[in-house]
């Protein structure tokens, strides 16, 4: 999600080399960036729902990283952008309450301790190959009702699901376990998942990767 946003000093040096100028002009991707923090923050409860709906409005129409800065400068310290938490210190609980969204996390972000997700109708994905852990293990506390949520592990990053009521649901656990891998995370789903599905993949690779594993380029002819 450099520039750094102080809840009570505003963006911190907004025209330092480390971060982008205010009036530089925003990319779909701040604009998502800064979409996703807000939507993070009202489900910890804070923003409410109206405050949350006249931001995303604003996020989606800011013009500049300015007016992306502006919308997020009473919210905790995070940088908005750059892909990383300025603090890599995970919180002890966070929640997220929400209906009818997509939720990503990506990149570089910090693993909370404990995460409560309270969905209904929402796509979530979770990618740890590149998240900042500072402990052995994350308890996802779950009820999420339809659609996907998707972890995506890396080496030493195993799903534990076997205390996770199903309810006209599944799981696709499709992580390879290397025996000689240490366990750097493990994550544990309590609580319930109804309708829709839990998927567990590692990273896609890139295309183009398959040839040459079995595979035979077609002629090109002469």
């Amino acid at each position: 999600m450099p520039g750094e946003i102080s809840p009570t000093a505003g963006p911190a040096n907004p025209a330092g080399p480390a971060n982008p100028a205010p009036g530089l002009r925003a990319s779909h991707a701040d604009r998502d960036r800064v979409a996703e923090l807000l939507r993070v923050a009202a489900g910890e409860g804070r923003l409410t729902a109206d405050e949350l709906d006249e931001r995303l409005e604003a996020a989606l129409s800011a013009r500049t990283v300015g007016e992306l800065a502006e919308l997020t400068v009473d919210l905790p310290p995070v940088s908005l952008f750059g892909g990383g938490a300025v603090a890599e210190v995970a919180k002890d609980v966070v929640r997220i309450d929400q209906k009818w969204t997509t939720l990503k996390r990506t990149g570089r972000w910090v693993v909370p301790r404990r995460l409560g997700l309270c969905l209904e109708w929402s796509d979530v994905t979770l990618d740890f190959t590149q998240a900042v852990i500072t402990q052995d293990t994350l308890r996802i506390d779950l009820d999420m009702r339809g659609k996907t949520l998707t972890l995506i592990t890396g080496p030493g990053i195993v799903v534990d699901a076997d205390a996770l009521a199903l309810e006209f649901g599944r799981v696709r656990n499709r992580q390879t376990r290397d025996a000689a891998t240490p366990v750097t995370l493990r994550v544990e789903l309590v609580g319930r998942k109804s309708f829709g599905r839990i998927v567990v993949r590692p990273p896609r690779r890139p295309a183009g990767r398959w040839i040459g594993r079995g595979h035979t380029a077609l002629p090109t002819g002469d």
